[in-house]
């Protein structure tokens, strides 16, 4: 059940980012993110606490990246970690550079 719920989220083209709404680093994350111009229904949020396999979502996560914290982002099929690694990217160019690339941006 985890691994579909994840595997059907990630996919090319999209940004996808695997949050729990307590977590104050999914907050500056989705902060940095919204002020993108991403086309519309490329970007999505993912509450892994709205479902009871929250656990083992996690679980699941650290299998695929190699960390089982939120917040969990994936460009296209890429995990490039988490909130520290989204702003360094974003500070460097790369994560515009990224987000062209694969064709999330108007």
């Amino acid at each position: 059940m985890a691994e579909e719920f994840v595997n059907c989220k990630i996919q090319p083209g999209k940004v996808v980012v695997f949050i729990k709404p307590s977590c104050p680093y999914c907050k500056r994350t989705q902060e940095l993110l919204s002020q993108l111009p991403f086309k519309q229904g490329v970007l999505e949020f993912v509450d892994i606490t709205a479902t009871s396999d929250t656990s083992k979502i996690q679980d699941y996560l650290q299998q695929l990246t190699g960390a089982r914290t939120v917040p969990r982002v994936f460009i296209g099929k890429d995990c490039i970690g988490g909130c520290t690694d989204l702003m360094d990217m974003h500070q460097s160019g790369e994560l515009l550079k990224r987000l062209k690339q694969i064709g999330a941006l108007q």
